[in-house]
């Protein structure tokens, strides 16, 4: 039934133009001959007539135009009808000028041209323009009915994004908004008007003009802001109590258009403000395009992401490996609605079950495997070490042999900055989990490679939603110590550059992220005190609760100068590593098995110790080995110079320099 209701749609359309075309070549040839069209003329008309049906109705058949929806045209259907129309009449002149045998107006030709794009054209934006103000006058009555008055708007940025966010607003959301208008430092904008709306003044007049103006909403549209710009402008806004909306970054909007569906509250990321990330799409599209590809963790904040990320590159299928049920329901659901084409296969599964993952690589058979899954939490796996040598470690092992044994061609391990010279459980076991992929990349056909970055900003169980908690509650909001920092990223920006190392990796490697600037925890809490609406130590306490166990101060992300490398990618690099002798690895293993089921903490330190020098757990002292072998293993080491004082952790008499200025 479907089906036969858009194929009479189609027919009538098809018949409408007929009709339209018609009319011009009719109106073309009265003007052309001032309303007394000449025997002679009339005579090759019908001829004239059924060429330029039939020619204009195949153009705009091949270039889609009886497809669209008319109370949706755009200016890129008008150029679509202009290309048409402009095509067939080319084409219709040359059959003309070819059959003809007599002589013929070629002003007629002309005539018809403009005339076929007036008709169709108008009569297309005539019935958008009708459904605009039809749809404007019922919402406009069914406000006046709830008696909600539109919301006062002052935009901040009259440029692009500016522009298509007011042209949206005053052509859909007009029974909404009431632009009063723009905000922008530029001179030469000053006292213009964009689609009837001024520029009233620069960014700095903002608590003036908004007391001035009642404005209930001041919305920033510079998508290519930096964090500390919106930092600034967020507290210039502060005093107006209007609330703030902005919209996402360059890198967020898809093929540049800006829709009022896409503002937001300003969010901690936003105040960051870290750098757009520009990827090798080309490259990463040749890696995932008709590949079958495994996540394992896919439900987690990175997990999801990544399978996210890896459906917009087209793979033959993705499959999906989770533990949690709710959570891989949820992102199979959230896949299916957003990738319909793309085939996505979920399975329940724990990483250590060694069975269940022979079963799915035996019927999957993935080309590449990401490994997202592990135990995160440092606190939680210091109370609980056994727990983090069965899934960091043992897991790890687990789902790298099979990938060995099944000949999967890429194997990329996401880890953290937390493996480098380690203090916590956590950190040692991912450390671990390291060393036997690029000892197994020695003796495997399959590349195994790890990514290694710092904390993600909103992924489950972090510092924000935990923040974010604490603020609803009224306060105070925790922090472990007024020094301590953290190398931040957002969660799209860290599975992008997982997929981009992804593609660089030849077996063995390390990458590790650019990061950017460390930053204060203390800071963070602030900031996200004050984007909820309150004063930091006024109307929310800050408390510090002490470092707990296995934390540093400083988490280090950057490489010994020695064993820096870059890639082509400016925010990845790669180190070089002394390889492990693979006894040796398996001798630990042997015995971190042995102790995983007991909870014998010391002891397990102790085995973590044999394994990774480096490793220096709260209570026990950095020894010169440890050191020795942080400097040729360790990739990554960026030690603020204060932190000898505040937390003990050793450092390296190498000179280090950050990913950043790497």
């Amino acid at each position: 039934m479907r089906n036969l209701f858009i194929a009479y749609r189609r027919l009538f359309v098809v018949l409408v133009h007929l009709l339209l075309w018609t009319a011009a070549l009719g109106v073309s040839l009265l003007l052309r001959f001032e309303f007394t069209i000449p025997p002679a003329i009339l005579k090759f008309a019908p001829r004239l007539l059924l060429i330029t049906l039939v020619v204009r109705g195949l153009v705009h058949w091949r270039l889609g135009l009886f497809h669209g929806l008319w109370r949706y045209s755009s200016s890129r259907d008008l150029l679509s009808l202009v290309q048409a129309a402009a095509l067939s009449s080319v084409m219709i002149a040359a059959i003309w000028a070819f059959m003809s045998t007599g002589t013929f107006p070629r002003s007629v030709l002309v005539l018809d041209f403009a005339f076929s794009l007036m008709i169709v054209g108008g009569l297309r934006f005539g019935i958008r323009t009708v459904r605009e103000i039809a749809l404007h006058t019922t919402r406009s009555d069914a406000d006046a009915k709830s008696g909600q008055p539109r919301r006062r708007v002052l935009v901040i940025g009259a440029g692009d994004a500016g522009e298509m966010l007011m042209r949206e607003i005053t052509r859909t959301y007009a029974h909404r908004y009431e632009p009063v208008g723009f905000l922008d430092d530029s001179p030469a904008k000053q006292n213009e008007r964009i689609h009837g709306v001024p520029v009233i003044g620069v960014i700095n007049d903002v608590v003036l003009l908004a007391k001035r103006e009642k404005i209930d909403e001041i919305i920033l549209a510079i998508p290519t802001m930096t964090g500390p710009d919106i930092r600034r402008i967020v507290e210039l806004c502060r005093p107006t109590e209007a609330s703030l909306r902005t919209l996402p970054g360059v890198d967020s909007l898809i093929d540049g258009r800006v829709t009022v569906s896409q503002l937001a509250e300003v969010a901690i990321e936003d105040l960051l403000g870290r750098a757009p990330v520009t990827l090798d799409t080309e490259a990463i599209q040749t890696f995932l395009r008709d590949r079958a590809v495994l996540v394992t963790g896919a439900g987690g904040s990175i997990g999801s992401e990544l399978c996210k990320q890896i459906c917009r590159f087209a793979p033959k299928r993705l499959i999906l490996v989770e533990q949690a049920e709710n959570n891989l329901f949820e992102v199979h659901r959230a896949l299916l609605a957003e990738f319909p084409s793309v085939k996505v296969t979920p399975y329940i599964a724990d990483i250590c079950d060694s069975r269940r993952l022979d079963s799915i690589f035996d019927q999957e058979r993935p080309a590449l495997v990401f490994h997202a899954a592990a135990h995160k939490h440092v606190p939680m796996m210091e109370s609980n070490p056994g727990e983090a040598i069965k899934n960091n470690v043992f897991g790890t092992k687990k789902l790298a042999d099979t990938a060995h044994r099944y000949g999967v061609e890429q194997f990329v391990m996401v880890s953290t900055d937390k493996a480098v010279n380690p203090t916590s459980v956590m950190g040692v076991s991912k450390r671990t989990a390291e060393i036997y992929v690029q000892a197994l990349s020695q003796r495997s056909r399959t590349q195994f490679v790890t990514v290694r970055f710092g904390n993600v900003l909103g992924s489950a169980g972090s510092v924000i939603p935990i923040f974010k908690q604490q603020i609803a509650a009224g306060g105070p909001v925790m922090v472990t110590h007024p020094e301590m920092q953290r190398y931040f990223m957002t969660i799209p920006e860290a599975s992008q550059l997982i997929l981009q190392a992804g593609t660089m990796g030849r077996g063995g490697e390390i990458f590790v992220l650019d990061m950017g600037k460390p930053v204060k925890i203390v800071d963070l809490a602030r900031d996200l005190i004050r984007l909820s609406g309150y004063t930091p130590d006024e109307d929310i306490a800050i408390e510090f609760s002490g470092i707990r166990p296995g934390e540093k101060l400083f988490e280090e992300l950057s490489f010994d100068t020695e064993n820096a490398t870059k890639t082509r990618h400016p925010k990845i690099f790669v180190g070089t590593f002394r390889p492990y002798a693979w006894e040796a690895v398996e001798r630990g293993l042997e015995r971190l098995h042995a102790l995983s089921e007991g909870s014998a903490t010391t002891a397990i330190r102790a085995a973590f110790q044999e394994l990774v020098p480096e490793y220096a757990p709260p209570e026990t002292p950095p020894s010169s080995a440890g050191t020795d072998a942080m400097e040729t293993n360790a990739p990554f080491t960026a030690v603020h110079p204060s932190e000898r004082a505040l937390s003990g952790d050793r450092v390296s008499t190498t000179e280090r320099i950050s990913a950043s200025a790497g």
